[in-house]
């Protein structure tokens, strides 16, 4: 009998396509080129930390994925509405040199920012559900590994010739005109993202997957199992968002990186992770997502360690090794932390369940770093010291992630690898 040929071939090429473009325009948005516009729009370091964390408390909208979880098929819907999400960031880059007073460019600024990642957060769940329906359950690992691969060697070769035109305009006294080629190659980069999307198959609704918005809210808030999963995911926000994002000032400000390290830093750190998911992926299809995260965390917690030491001085290569352990750890906690939702919960239940998810941990991310903001002012202000010793504020909240991230180390051990999965 002939085999029957697969249809959604071209589909799940075009996914690995659609999330490299996507993380592209990521990269402008975020880190050090997010920090670069807040600090030529005069803003503090706490006040950029803030505004790194919306990505967070974009996820938090994600909750209104479940009331659209009905509304099928999602392509027309998700294609629009991700091409608005990247339209707003694009224009985040025309902000500074428009003719404004410091408040009003600021206000722009944040609902351009804020609005880009609601969007784009209300249309993650049904776009990652859309993509993965058409991946063998069975091999997830390895299809989210190559992605993440195709997109991480794009973005360092990507994110290195940014950084060179940024530092040459910057060179040159023009740090507007690097906005402006910034902002134009985010628009190209939508219109390239758009296409993924429109010309990408969707896989039609079985019978047995549709279920109303009532039933679906009532039967996952019941679901105790599924908190227990979730809860793994907001442990890890409230653990890099206690961090993270004050790191990114903390590199062009006290250590001195110039954006064309920074690119050098990303390309390393994009080798570094593709040289990891795969054997990162197939250890997860081979045991489990709970099994690989663990040896992840345990990564990530040197790292933070590591960051506890690293001052201008040192800057350099500390930062560099924090980095790339980072990169070792990523290169399976991304994937996981959405993938643990397809090994614990029923097909009909995972937009909605990967909605809550993201909906718990956004906002526990963003309130950690509201949380945590006032603590970085204080040291600053005080001069670099607290509790007597002098410390950077971005050494003190590196040894905050680390004890926390312990507590999640603990957590997943004694919780949820006794958790009967469906694979």
């Amino acid at each position: 009998m002939e085999e029957r040929k697969d249809i959604y071939k071209t589909s799940r090429f075009l996914f690995i396509l659609e999330a490299t473009f996507e993380y592209f325009i990521s990269l402008l948005v975020t880190g050090a080129y997010l920090a670069k516009i807040t600090s030529s729009l005069g803003m503090s370091d706490s006040m950029t930390g803030i505004l790194t964390s919306f990505v967070s408390l974009g996820c938090g909208f994600q909750i209104i994925a479940i009331f659209l979880a009905n509304k099928r098929p999602v392509k027309r819907w998700v294609t629009v509405l991700h091409s608005i999400n990247q339209l707003t960031f694009a224009l985040m880059y025309l902000v500074p040199f428009i003719k404004l007073t410091k408040t009003a460019k600021i206000v722009l600024f944040i609902a351009f920012l804020l609005m880009g990642h609601i969007i784009n957060n209300v249309v993650n769940p049904p776009k990652i559900n859309w993509f993965m329906s058409l991946v063998d359950d069975n091999k997830r690992g390895g299809f989210t590994a190559k992605k993440e691969m195709v997109s991480l060697i794009g973005g360092m070769v990507f994110s290195f010739g940014m950084g060179i035109i940024i530092d040459h305009f910057e060179m040159g006294g023009n740090l507007n005109g690097a906005f402006i080629v910034c902002g134009v190659t985010v628009f190209g980069l939508m219109l390239l993202h758009s296409a993924t999307l429109i010309f990408s198959k969707e896989k039609p609704v079985e019978e047995k997957e549709k279920i109303s918005t009532k039933q679906l809210l009532g039967e996952l808030i019941r679901d105790k199992k599924l908190f227990k999963v979730i809860l793994v995911s907001v442990l890890w926000n409230i653990v890099n968002y206690s961090a993270t994002p004050f790191y990114g000032s903390y590199q062009i400000k006290e250590l001195g990186f110039s954006m064309t390290f920074v690119s050098i830093l990303s390309g390393a750190y994009a080798i570094v992770r593709t040289i990891f998911s795969q054997p990162m992926g197939k250890f997860a299809d081979k045991n489990s997502f709970a099994s690989m995260l663990n040896i992840c965390f345990t990564i990530m917690l040197v790292g933070f360690g590591i960051n506890i030491f690293t001052v201008p001085e040192n800057g350099k290569i500390f930062y560099t090794v924090y980095y790339m352990l980072n990169a070792v750890a990523m290169a399976g906690i991304n994937s996981a932390t959405i993938n643990l939702i397809y090994d614990y919960v029923d097909k009909e239940k995972r937009i909605g369940a990967l909605a809550l998810k993201s909906t718990l941990a956004g906002g526990a991310g963003f309130f950690t770093t509201i949380a945590v903001s006032p603590l970085v002012s204080y040291i600053q202000k005080n001069g670099n010291s607290f509790l007597g010793l002098n410390v950077y504020a971005q050494q003190v909240v590196s040894s905050l992630a680390a004890i926390l991230l312990i507590v999640l180390i603990l957590y997943l051990n004694l919780v949820v690898k006794k958790i009967k999965s469906n694979r």
